[in-house]
């Protein structure tokens, strides 16, 4: 049987479509091999590495707000801190290592010294997951290795080849955009992060071209900041995964 790998990728709140699509995952009794993140999916894919079900991870994400992850701290180089966000992991899963984890982990970041990718697949999964969910301009870079870390939305928003590279023979990607339009924002974070997302969705196209399954939730309704409609998202997130995979043919016989 192939190994399968799970690719799931950034997209700030939307990310908890994500939760739907585990839960599928899990309905079908598909054994996940290997799992890689960026951003909001390196958030999630902790969380299941560890042995989390989606409906502990829906838990966790219900309880959710954006100030549960976020706090204000003027530094020159970012208007917040998400060091919440990693006390948040290190509440549900302990101060834990990537080592440590029940599958394979690893997040995707960016060196914001040289633009070049960063595995991490080593140390704090707390950290690793700060690293990854660094927006530029909106959160503080993350000191990492002797790194200094954003996003691994720059480089690798579904990470379909790193996860490849960890040893899977077949790829299932999460593409939070792809079907995404883009509404007038509300704020100055909704300009910030929407600007962002324009560029990821741009390079998304040529880094999910090698997946073997790339799972697309219409998530085109939902702002990507306010987390008032966490169950909402979840739930599109499972229809649309469903649909999709019924239609697929999973090695998984």
């Amino acid at each position: 049987m192939k190994k399968i790998g799970l690719a799931l990728g950034g997209g700030a709140v939307l990310g908890a479509a994500h939760i739907g699509v585990l839960r599928v995952l899990e309905e079908m009794g598909v054994e996940i091999s290997f799992i890689t993140g960026t951003s909001i999916g390196a958030f999630v894919g902790a969380l299941y590495a560890f042995g989390n079900t989606s409906k502990e991870i829906e838990e966790i994400a219900l309880d959710l707000n954006w100030m549960d992850i976020s706090g204000i701290a003027i530094f020159e180089s970012g208007l917040l801190s998400n060091a919440k966000l990693g006390k948040l992991l290190e509440k549900s899963l302990g101060e834990k290592k990537i080592e440590d984890a029940e599958i394979p982990f690893s997040a995707i970041a960016t060196d914001i010294s040289n633009g070049e990718k960063v595995v991490l697949d080593k140390g704090s999964v707390a950290k690793a997951v700060m690293a990854s969910t660094c927006i530029p301009g909106v959160f503080s870079p993350v000191e990492f290795d002797d790194k200094l870390i954003v996003d691994g939305g720059i480089v690798e928003n579904i990470p379909i080849d790193t996860v490849k590279k960890m040893g899977a023979d077949y790829v299932i990607g999460v593409d939070l955009n792809a079907r995404r339009t883009f509404n007038k924002p509300d704020s100055i974070l909704d300009v910030m992060i929407n600007s962002f997302h324009f560029t990821l969705k741009t390079a998304a196209k040529y880094q999910t071209q090698n997946a073997d399954l790339l799972i697309t939730p219409d998530l085109s309704e939902f702002n990507m900041v306010s987390t008032d409609h966490i169950k909402e998202l979840i739930e599109q997130g499972y229809k649309d995964a469903k649909e999709q995979f019924e239609k697929a043919d999973l090695p998984i016989r």
